[in-house]
């Protein structure tokens, strides 16, 4: 009985740090905007739900795999951010954090009632082959659509540290969310720079629901589930840190698994809920996040 039961144990934080990678990429693009802009997105749920629908639309009427699909979307995004960020985000920069929460609020009831509106309220979701497949591991056995989705989370983890690290836009964009003054000063246009990165933090996003459709359906309603997990997330592992949100990511992602197992499946927001209350309790600035200059 034990050994089933350490066997299930075991099973269960597998399956939550496959899913756990997709949810780290969903709070990297949250991150990444935070880090640099100091702008909370209160519309990125309701972003990765979008992105969701498109990966179904691909799948459901030209028959691509949102694997397939999912740069397409990241390039849609990337322009969807950057058009947003220049046009309506700019000029609430600097404006009292309230009415920048007001504007992103906005946007979030577009973009959710958009999807109700054309798609309805009914959950849709792709059937795939590797739905039905799976790996072994020794006794372990890994979803396939999970291990998909995490190796290519993974990936797309990767270019995004390459792109902030070694290429001269990365560095910039660096260099202004340090020193904004400075930035400017050195000639650094760093309105573009800011809407270059609200593109890629939705681009993030955007790719994690195509990832995030070949596991679970999609239906509006998830869209503020999904915006309240990325603050979980992103408090657990530190404000604007990108390896703290992968590894926030992983933490909720065994969390969730872990209460599905313990306890009920309905609880496992009380389990995320509860490592964030532990963590803001013994390190406040999260587990990857600088420590207070006080």
């Amino acid at each position: 009985m034990t050994q089933d039961f350490l066997l299930s144990f075991a099973q269960a934080i597998t399956k939550g740090l496959l899913t756990g990678m997709v949810y780290g990429l969903m709070a990297l693009g949250l991150s990444v905007i935070f880090g640099v802009m100091r702008v909370v997105n209160f519309a990125h749920g309701e972003l990765m739900v979008v992105g969701m629908y498109l990966a179904w639309a691909a799948f459901e009427y030209f028959q691509i795999s949102p694997l397939l699909s999912l740069p397409v979307i990241a390039v849609l995004f990337f322009g969807l951010g950057y058009a947003l960020q220049r046009g309506l985000i700019q000029p609430f920069i600097g404006r009292p954090e309230h009415q920048q929460f007001l504007l992103l609020l906005g946007v979030a009831l577009v973009l959710v009632n958009a999807c109700l509106a054309i798609v309805g309220p009914d959950s849709r979701g792709v059937q795939l082959e590797a739905q039905f497949e799976s790996y072994e591991l020794g006794p372990l056995v890994f979803d396939a659509v999970r291990l998909h989705a995490a190796i290519a989370a993974i990936v797309i983890a990767a270019v995004l540290w390459l792109f902030f690290t070694r290429t001269r836009t990365g560095k910039a964009i660096r260099a202004a969310a340090d020193n904004h003054m400075g930035a400017l000063v050195v000639g650094l246009d760093v309105r573009r720079l800011y809407a270059v990165t609200f593109g890629v933090g939705a681009a993030c996003v955007g790719a994690a629901g195509a990832l995030m459709i070949t596991i679970i359906p999609v239906t509006p309603f998830l869209a503020a589930e999904y915006t309240l997990l990325a603050f979980v997330i992103v408090i657990v592992g530190g404000l604007g840190s990108m390896t703290g949100a992968l590894m926030g990511g992983l933490l909720i992602g065994v969390s969730e698994a872990v209460a599905g197992l313990l306890a009920d499946p309905s609880l496992k927001s009380m389990f995320s809920f509860g490592l964030l209350i532990a963590v803001l309790l013994l390190r406040p600035q999260g587990l990857f996040g600088p420590k207070s200059s006080s």
